[in-house]
């Protein structure tokens, strides 16, 4: 009796593809995968002004992806730069107080492009 897969690469054993080896015998140290990140300069950030159920106002940052950004640095620099606080929110940037003109000049020195609204 024939195997199904005799003589294709389903019959062999997997190896590694740097090192050669079985994979079960591979001592490789497994790849480090880089983030992707997005340009700054071919993103636009919408930054608005929100007030919160208890009267208190945030600027929020938007229109930003989780996945192309560094979010929680983002938002480090623009506290910082605020001199308030603020948090990372379901991919939104939020910080403390009215601060719409200090952050949108901030993201223009970081080379993002921003819009109001």
């Amino acid at each position: 009796m024939q195997r199904l897969f005799a003589g294709t690469p389903f019959d062999r054993p997997p190896t590694c593809e740097r090192c050669g080896r079985l994979e079960a015998e591979c001592t490789c140290p497994p790849p480090i995968l880089e983030p992707v990140r997005i340009a700054p300069d071919k993103q636009t950030a919408r930054v608005r002004l929100e007030k919160r159920v208890k009267g208190k106002v945030v600027t929020v940052v938007a229109n930003l992806s989780a996945e192309g950004n560094d979010l929680p640095e983002l938002a480090a620099k623009l506290k910082e730069k605020c001199g308030s606080g603020g948090t990372v929110k379901d991919g939104l940037v939020e910080i403390q107080g009215d601060h719409v003109t200090t952050v949108e000049n901030a993201l223009k020195v970081l080379g993002y492009r921003t819009k109001r609204g």
